[in-house]
């Protein structure tokens, strides 16, 4: 019996790791893996997504709707800020990194200004189950469920539908695009606010289990990217192969010696990553099918 509890501990331990590298990086896999966008607002998605979900839970919607509202508002925002500034740094990535930082701060202050220090959260649902004596969140493990079908349907979205393909060809080939009749511009706006609602979802999912303050994005922020740039530009076969390398890893660290280490160890991965597969964990992939 000790043996299975030690098993699936570790199970759980990756797949709660995995979820969240996966949920927090899927976003930001859109719009800087694809779009090239650094991103520093990304954190901000997030808290845009976990703010209106608690608030919307709170006024007796189903929780699952709410996150949905958290989601579909983050995307919202994502869409109104790429039209009125993202849109004029595609192949700008300074630029991109002091507008997105600018963004980050005014709408993390204007939260803490307008919304007050802290919000009152929500209880995380679905109890608890035991293996072995020992009691696991049932939500961590939905959210494993979620992070996995999530990548699946990224990865028909983008490959086998009409606007996935619409949008790889905008931002891979913008003019070709164009000349084949494609609104680039909304292309590039619908594929921004995806990015946006993926990175709204994530802090809506993770919203029962935080607390609800205007800085909670940072909270995010150091693994999306870590992910992202080991996995490469790819969402799907970049984000997959990245999270569960850099689940096992925080796992193993963490449970050896505690958070700070396994911090640690991702941030050495990455290091070690770009030295080697500069294109990251995608880009070699696809090195290889050629």
């Amino acid at each position: 019996m000790e043996y299975i509890h030690l098993a699936f501990t570790a199970f759980y331990q990756f797949g709660d790791a995995f979820a969240f590298l996966v949920l927090s990086a899927m976003g930001l896999a859109v719009i800087f893996g694809m779009m090239g966008i650094i991103n520093l607002a990304h954190g901000e998605f997030i808290m845009c997504g976990a703010y209106v979900t608690v608030a919307t839970a709170r006024l007796g919607v189903p929780l699952p709707i709410a996150m949905l509202c958290g989601s579909l508002a983050a995307g919202i925002l994502g869409i109104v800020l790429e039209r009125t500034i993202i849109h004029r740094l595609y192949h700008r990535p300074l630029d991109s990194i002091v507008a997105t930082w600018g963004i980050s701060l005014i709408l993390t202050q204007g939260t803490l200004i307008v919304l007050g220090s802290s919000m009152a959260g929500i209880s995380t649902p679905l109890g608890s189950f035991s293996v072995g004596g020992y009691s696991y969140s049932t939500y961590r493990m939905v959210l494993l469920g979620v992070a996995v079908l999530l990548l699946i349907g990224l990865y028909v979205l983008f490959h086998h539908t009409t606007f996935g393909i619409h949008s790889r060809a905008t931002i891979q080939a913008p003019h070709m695009a164009k000349a084949a009749g494609i609104d680039t511009g909304r292309m590039y706006s619908l594929t921004f606010g995806l990015g946006a609602a993926l990175a709204g979802l994530a802090g809506a999912l993770y919203a029962p289990t935080i607390s609800i303050v205007p800085t909670l994005g940072a909270n995010f922020l150091v693994e999306s990217f870590v992910t992202v740039v080991v996995g490469g530009a790819d969402v799907f076969l970049g984000t997959a192969p990245a999270a569960a390398t850099l689940a096992v890893i925080k796992a193993f660290l963490t449970g050896w010696q505690g958070q700070l280490m396994g911090q640690v160890g991702l941030l050495i991965t990455v290091m070690v990553v770009i030295r080697i597969l500069p294109q990251g964990l995608s880009g070699w992939l696809l090195k290889g099918r050629t």
